[in-house]
């Protein structure tokens, strides 16, 4: 017998499903400043409440959040980017004097005068190359290649800071009508789900409270392993100290490599520069600060609060980053906790009596 009701849900259903794929097509170009505005909204969404009390207008208070955001972010990016434009001026200015008239010599001069200089200066002249005179040629060609490829390189550069400021702006649009709006958006997403008023508490209570678990863990150890790192880089004398402490905070979030990107390479400077006294000591300081910040603190903070197992949580945060960019690494344990959240209230609902009552 024909069912036209049973024909209208189907419909309907097909309908969604095909729409709801169409704007996932629209807004893929978007996805990462989305998820990016939507962490951020959650982080600041106590702050919003202040706000709102103290402004007594949900616009404004949204806005002056943006704001701050805006500014947390732009500032240290603008000092980071001083001291490293300083660092290349400094290194093109030393290229500069090895490549002028006579600096070259005067290095090559030096080098030859080595046990190792002399040793390559035979292998050289046995090659039929004469170092005083084809040298310098070599030098000139070399320099003008590296000269070329730098070009394309900053270019490269100044095309991925463009991409970078339109995804930071439209990350920071996005932020203002979350906050503004975010718990009209949450609310009518709750309604929305076809679940029973107990599975729609404990799916998104089991979202809010893995977020907040992942994200405390995460920042704070973070935060903390900068601060620790950045003190031994400071007492052993490593310069930049400052923006490689803050570079060892933003890579302490990465589930690979680590802090070890930057404390590794600041001990072979350190035993290139100082000897093996500082950069022992460094290497030693870092590896045992971040064993125990990473084993003691990390899990006290993050495992215990998502109730995920400990490799749950690492394959979350792992395959998140790989799939979401940054973004994935606080939302790929949020999606594993909220299925492991489905799958509960599946199995309450629709698990076998026989199988129940067992």
């Amino acid at each position: 017998m024909f069912d036209r009701e049973r024909l209208i849900q189907l419909f309907l259903i097909g309908s969604l499903a095909l729409m709801a794929y169409e704007v996932y097509l629209i807004l893929r170009p978007f996805l990462v400043p989305i998820v990016w505005a939507m962490l951020l909204a959650f982080i600041f969404h106590p702050l919003m409440l202040q706000a709102r009390r103290l402004l007594r207008h949900r616009t404004l208070a949204a806005l002056a959040i943006s704001i701050l955001v805006a500014l947390v972010a732009i500032l240290p990016a603008l000092w980071l980017f001083t001291v490293l434009a300083a660092e290349v001026s400094s290194l093109a200015a030393r290229a500069q004097q090895l490549m002028a008239p006579g600096g070259f010599a005067k290095a090559t001069q030096w080098i030859s005068r080595t046990r190792l200089g002399m040793e390559a200066q035979r292998l050289l002249m046995r090659a039929g190359i004469q170092p005083e005179r084809d040298l310098p040629y070599y030098a000139l060609q070399v320099s003008r290649y590296a000269s070329q490829t730098l070009v394309e390189y900053i270019s490269g550069i100044f095309k991925n800071l463009l991409a970078f400021g339109l995804d930071f702006a439209l990350t920071l649009i996005i932020l203002f009508y979350m906050l503004r709006d975010g718990e009209g958006y949450y609310q009518t997403c709750r309604n929305f789900t076809p679940l029973h008023e107990e599975d729609k508490r404990a799916v998104f209570d089991t979202l809010r409270i893995t977020l907040s678990a992942v994200m405390r863990g995460l920042m704070l150890t973070a935060l903390l392993q900068g601060l620790v790192v950045g003190l031994g880089l400071f007492v052993t004398g490593v310069p930049y100290w400052a923006a490689l402490s803050i570079l060892t905070a933003v890579v302490g979030l990465l589930p690979f490599g680590g802090t070890a990107l930057v404390w590794l390479p600041a001990g072979l400077y350190l035993l290139h520069t100082r000897g093996w006294g500082h950069a022992g000591f460094l290497l030693i300081w870092s590896l045992v600060a971040v064993t125990l910040i990473d084993n003691v603190l990390k899990p006290a903070l993050t495992g215990r609060g998502t109730g995920l197992p400990t490799l749950a949580l690492f394959l979350g945060i792992a395959g998140g980053l790989e799939t979401y960019g940054l973004p994935g690494i606080f939302a790929g344990p949020a999606v594993i906790a909220v299925l492991a959240s489905l799958m509960r209230a599946y199995n309450k609902s629709y698990q076998d009596p026989a199988q129940e009552a067992a």
